[in-house]
């Protein structure tokens, strides 16, 4: 096992040889990009996968993450309507989506990187097609919330386990463009299932908007069973041997020699189909590794860099929460009323606004990594990255006042869609780029590191569960004024991050390399 040097700097990697002067990205067609991490000889090793097999994974992934984002998000569009007909208040069936963002992590995601990731996925899955099921049946508060509550236990993979998998198959500077893709259909989805759901109220009433939702959660499950296959697998190096040298204030830097591994070279026995079916097939980590991965994230929360992600990563979801509380209540209200079909419509400029922001932040991401890298010796910092967020200063404070302020006005139904849409956009920005930082920045505890990110992410989700409805008695005009006041606050940290996030690295090495040599570089 490979001896940890802990005056690396965690997530520096030497990313382009400098010496090459191609300009394709590509690592197979640029013989300029270092594979970071250093794939093994295993031709089990999902580094080693074929472009084919690595796209079928990342597509089950997606697939994986549009069954839960539909199943609880379907909702959305026909609060009222479900308040009108249950008689639960409108204030607890919000209260209720923020349990779904639950404390879940702490328990799935150690289990996860014990036992293998395919398992977790295929049984969040089926709970989140039973808790579908269960729903039309609800006729109080109390049934409401614990529904919720199991459901947000179910589904937390979604949120924090999906980063780990693209994280295990594809290499750093191919990283990006899959994390965008992912968090265009987490948000994506939450903004097609409640489109679809209105025209499903509109025809067979709310009871099968959840039948529908369980249906395509059961169809999911068969395609997972089929073609997803385990990513989970043990290395005995860690990201050390790609990471730069603190030397003489950051003047002598060296990096990893090695090679990546050819098909000649690869060694073992490919698993065959029946063995991929298997719904856990190993063991990734001993008891004591278990326990310690369900702790040990509250501890990361130490570490600047994981706070700031989860928090940034947080307030970009405290917004898309607010758009989604508010949405039908603005759009069936005079002077539009919408039905609730037309309210699901709505959420199409979300979508498109989804798109172009999770490609910005993905695929020219990724691009940009590699430019700069070229004019900084090689060397990627997470850092670099976050210049992306510049967009977000404009986006973020300008989409809530178009759509807080043009509804308190009445201002045509498009202009609302287009704040919609910018709104998204914006969310797509931070969120893609704060869970790339916080992964590019610790990648070998990046289980871990996803958990203490979502722990951030969801306590702030759950406060403006509550917060929502009484923030909203300030009355349109003023609550999104103060909203876009507070998020241009918050999106301008990202300026502190650049310039003191690799210092903040630089403190943490020695404890973070500590709890890397305790794991074993397992993850």
């Amino acid at each position: 096992m490979q001896e940890i040097d802990d005056t690396v700097i965690p997530g520096s990697v030497y990313l382009v040889d400098v010496q090459e002067k191609s300009t394709v990205v590509h690592a197979d067609k640029d013989s300029s990009i270092v594979l970071s991490p250093t794939p093994s000889n295993d031709v089990n090793d999902p580094l080693n996968w074929s472009r084919r097999r690595k796209l079928l994974q990342m597509t089950c992934v997606m697939i994986y993450t549009t069954a839960i984002g539909i199943g609880t998000t379907v909702l959305y569009s026909i609060l009222q309507p479900i308040a009108n007909d249950t008689g639960i208040p409108l204030s607890t069936l919000n209260a209720g989506t923020g349990y779904i963002s639950g404390w879940g992590a702490p328990i799935n995601q150690p289990l996860a990187l014990t036992f293998g990731k395919r398992g977790i996925y295929l049984l969040s899955v089926l709970g989140n097609t039973a808790i579908c099921l269960w729903t039309p049946y609800i006729k109080t508060e109390g049934q409401w919330i614990a529904s919720k509550i199991i459901q947000g236990y179910l589904c937390t993979p979604v949120e924090s386990l999906c980063e780990v998998s693209i994280a295990d198959v594809f290499f750093a500077h191919e990283r990006g463009t899959y994390i965008g893709i992912y968090t265009l259909f987490l948000f994506g989805s939450n903004y097609f299932a409640p489109l679809i759901a209105g025209f499903i109220y509109d025809g067979q009433g709310w009871h099968w908007v959840m039948y529908w939702a369980a249906i395509i959660n059961f169809g999911s499950l068969i395609v997972l069973f089929l073609f997803m296959e385990e990513t989970s697998f043990i290395r005995t190096t860690s990201e050390a041997s790609e990471a730069v040298e603190i030397k003489n204030d950051d003047k002598d830097e060296k990096s990893s020699t090695n090679t990546p591994s050819t098909p000649g070279d690869l060694v073992g026995t490919p698993k065959t189909f029946i063995q991929c079916l298997k719904v856990f097939d190993g063991r990734y980590a001993s008891n004591k590794m278990l326990f310690t991965m369900a702790y040990r994230p509250v501890l990361l929360l130490r570490f600047p860099v994981v706070f700031w992600a989860g928090f940034q990563y947080g307030a970009c979801l405290v917004w898309y929460n607010v758009l989604n509380a508010t949405c039908s209540l603005i759009l069936s209200d005079p002077p539009y009323n919408f039905r609730a079909s037309f309210v699901g419509l709505s959420y199409i400029g979300p979508m498109v606004g989804m798109l172009l922001g999770t490609c910005y932040s993905g695929w020219v991401g990724d691009r940009f990594a590699v430019r700069y890298a070229r004019r900084t010796r090689g060397i990627r910092e997470p850092e670099h990255r976050l210049w992306l967020m510049v967009v977000s200063l404009l986006l973020c404070p300008a989409s809530l006042i178009l759509w807080g302020v043009g509804a308190s006005k009445g201002i045509h139904w498009s202009g609302l869609v287009i704040g919609m849409g910018i709104i998204s956009c914006s969310t797509g920005i931070g969120s893609s780029l704060s869970l790339g930082y916080a992964l590019d920045s610790y990648k070998d505890l990046g289980g871990e590191v996803m958990m203490a990110v979502i722990l951030v992410r969801n306590t702030l989700s759950f406060a403006i569960g509550y917060g929502i409805t009484p923030w909203l008695h300030m009355g349109y005009q003023n609550t999104f004024i103060s909203a876009a006041f507070v998020g241009l606050a918050i999106t301008m940290t990202f300026l502190i991050v650049i310039k003191w996030g690799k210092s903040w690295r630089i403190a943490s090495r020695k404890q973070y390399w500590a709890y890397v040599a305790s794991s074993g570089f397992k993850h």
